[in-house]
């Protein structure tokens, strides 16, 4: 048996009781990262299989554009030729009712009355003194700027700015009108998609270039006196928006298109 001093064996027991009233210290945790990282890769795992699944051997951010303006083309190929279409249909159906006329005297009768109405209807090309008027957007800036407090819809010419021509046009004693080569009637509607106008079924791009036959004078004052006429005119100098007017001898051509109507009401 092994003795020792007094002093030493006090002090052993000393740090004993001290270490035994101390807290034992806990098994160190694991750390959360080591739970997270299996999740977050199952988790991916599972996207880029669903991703995969979803593109079918296909790009997903692949570029459409090339085939939304094939689509474009083949949807105007397809109306161009339903145009064309009815187009000889109804020279057809006039061919055989000019030939029935010959022989029936009530057909010729509606006829003849019809024709004396194809002038005011909008049916035959006309030519005469007149206005034209083209709108166009702002030329864009080789930066890609945009002036001092504008905005994209500022430089591009909008429904309402044809519409304010057109009415002051009529306003001002227009015998005749035309739109793009287009002729208009009291039944046509103008309408714009973006900064494309949307005319009896057909697409086009500025300049929008607008024919009148009338008295030049009396149709350059009903512009003039025209409230959208001078705001779009004010844009002109603020942003270089597009506008002409020209007096000339112009020629407005004939009405071609359907003159169904999908509604009419009976006045009282």
């Amino acid at each position: 048996m092994e003795y020792t001093s007094g002093a030493a064996s006090w002090q052993k027991v000393l740090r004993r009781a001290v270490a035994g009233l101390l807290p034992r210290r806990p098994r160190q945790r694991r750390p959360g990262w080591s739970v997270g990282v299996p999740l977050i890769a199952a988790a991916a795992g599972l996207l880029f299989t669903t991703t995969a699944t979803t593109a079918g051997g296909t790009a997903l951010r692949e570029d459409r554009r090339p085939q939304l303006n094939q689509l474009i083309e083949d949807r105007r190929a397809e109306v161009a030729a339903s145009e064309q279409r009815a187009a000889d249909l109804r020279a057809e159906v006039e061919g055989r009712t000019n030939a029935l006329a010959r022989s029936d005297g009530p057909i010729k009768e509606q006829q003849d009355r019809a024709a004396a109405s194809r002038d005011e209807a909008g049916f035959t090309a006309l030519a005469g003194p007149g206005v034209t008027v083209e709108l166009d957007d702002a030329p864009r800036r080789s930066d890609g700027a945009l002036p001092a407090g504008a905005t994209n819809d500022d430089l591009v010419v909008h429904q309402g700015d044809v519409q304010a021509v057109v009415n002051a046009l009529w306003a001002g004693g227009a015998e005749a009108m035309s739109i793009m080569n287009v002729r208009v009637l009291s039944t046509s509607a103008v309408r714009c998609v973006g900064n494309t106008l949307l005319l009896h079924g057909r697409v086009y791009s500025p300049p929008f270039k607008i024919v009148a036959i009338g008295d030049p004078a009396a149709l350059q004052q009903a512009l003039a006196d025209s409230q959208g006429v001078r705001l779009f005119r004010d844009l002109v100098d603020d942003y270089k928006l597009g506008y002409k007017e020209a007096v000339s001898t112009v020629t407005v051509p004939a009405f071609e298109d359907s003159t169904t109507l999908r509604s009419a009401t009976v006045p009282r």
